[in-house]
């Protein structure tokens, strides 16, 4: 049976073809980094950020790192999801009530549109690192919503669709520093308030790629194999961390069940503005943009925590290289594994 790829046609979507004799299954678009320094008046870096379609141009809510150091979350838009122009102002959220509610930090957005509404989720100030959720539908009023754990947690990425009638998230469980450790979990809600049903995904350190912490990366890409999750992996050497991405497979009915893993990672920091920057050695994905009918996919990926870039690939060919080197963690997709 021929692959299936679920989601809206996008025949405009960014792209560049594979270059010749190139050996991955992803490849860099040559004019990364597509975002550098300064790309506003208040901001010295935009990484690590969520870019979805709108309409026939493209919306998105970007990670901005103020000259004071502290991330706040921003607007950006583009005509063809490279070039983007940016509000100078952080989004001004509210609450449910139409109140002011302002994190004193935000970071590592992900945007997902369920039905109707986008959500949006990232790192927030709660007595500590937690998930923020807001919800929007025109990308100017941004309603602050419950937040969705107690400290502390980072990587909130939701599913673009209800399973069985319910949210679900996945979530990286942390502490309030430099995380040395972390796997990935899922949790449900039936009102995007109230989240149980906890489970264990996947855990880090099958292989030293990934050996220190694990954490979902941009929101699943629903397949007739599966759901499609890009996650980065961390590596602890005596430079300190890098992270680099692989892909994972996940059933589409119990998506805490892994069908399929990389053992390989299929990004890794290369290029001058992956290895040099405010945090060398980083790709970090947090966004993809795909074409159903072609079979495209634009993953967007923080660089050194200082750009952002991207790179290209065939869903299917991404697919087959996952199948066919994947290597489980026993007891990976296990219930309440302890």
């Amino acid at each position: 049976m021929a692959l299936k790829i679920i989601g809206a046609p996008m025949p405009n979507m960014p792209w560049q073809e594979k270059p010749a004799g190139h050996p991955g299954v992803l490849w860099r678009d040559d004019r990364n980094p597509i975002i550098r320094w300064d790309p506003t008046p208040s901001t010295a870096r935009i990484f690590n950020s969520a870019v979805v379609p709108w309409g026939d141009a493209f919306i998105g809510v970007f990670r901005a790192d103020h000259k004071d150091i502290f991330p706040h979350l921003h607007v950006g838009r583009s005509k063809n999801a490279i070039d983007w122009e940016f509000e100078d102002d952080d989004i001004k959220f509210v609450d449910e009530d139409g109140k002011p509610f302002q994190p004193r930090y935000a970071y590592d957005p992900r945007v997902v549109k369920i039905e109707d509404t986008y959500y949006v989720t990232w790192c927030t100030d709660f007595g500590g690192p937690a998930l923020g959720l807001a919800r929007t539908t025109d990308f100017e009023t941004f309603v602050r919503m419950e937040n969705i754990c107690t400290p502390y947690n980072r990587n909130g990425v939701l599913f673009p669709r209800k399973i069985d009638g319910d949210y679900v998230l996945l979530t990286r469980p942390s502490d309030a520093g430099h995380t040395a450790f972390g796997d990935i979990f899922l949790s449900r809600s039936k009102d995007l308030v109230h989240w149980g049903r906890h489970r264990r995904v996947m855990s880090s350190g099958p292989v030293w790629w990934e050996a220190t912490k694990i954490g979902a990366g941009a929101p699943p890409i629903e397949t007739s194999e599966g759901w499609l999750l890009f996650y980065h992996g961390v590596q602890n050497t005596c430079n300190g961390y890098v992270y680099s991405f692989g892909a994972v497979i996940l059933d589409l009915v119990n998506p805490d069940r892994v069908l399929y893993r990389t053992h390989s990672y299929l990004h890794t920091p290369q290029r001058d503005y992956e290895t040099n920057g405010f945090v060398p050695n980083v790709t970090f994905p947090c966004s993809t943009l795909h074409d159903p009918e072609s079979g495209r996919v634009a993953v967007y990926y923080g660089s050194a925590d200082t750009y952002t870039a991207v790179v290209y690939g065939y869903i299917p060919e991404i697919i087959e290289q996952i199948k066919a080197d994947s290597e489980l963690v026993p007891g990976d997709g296990e219930e309440f594994r302890g």
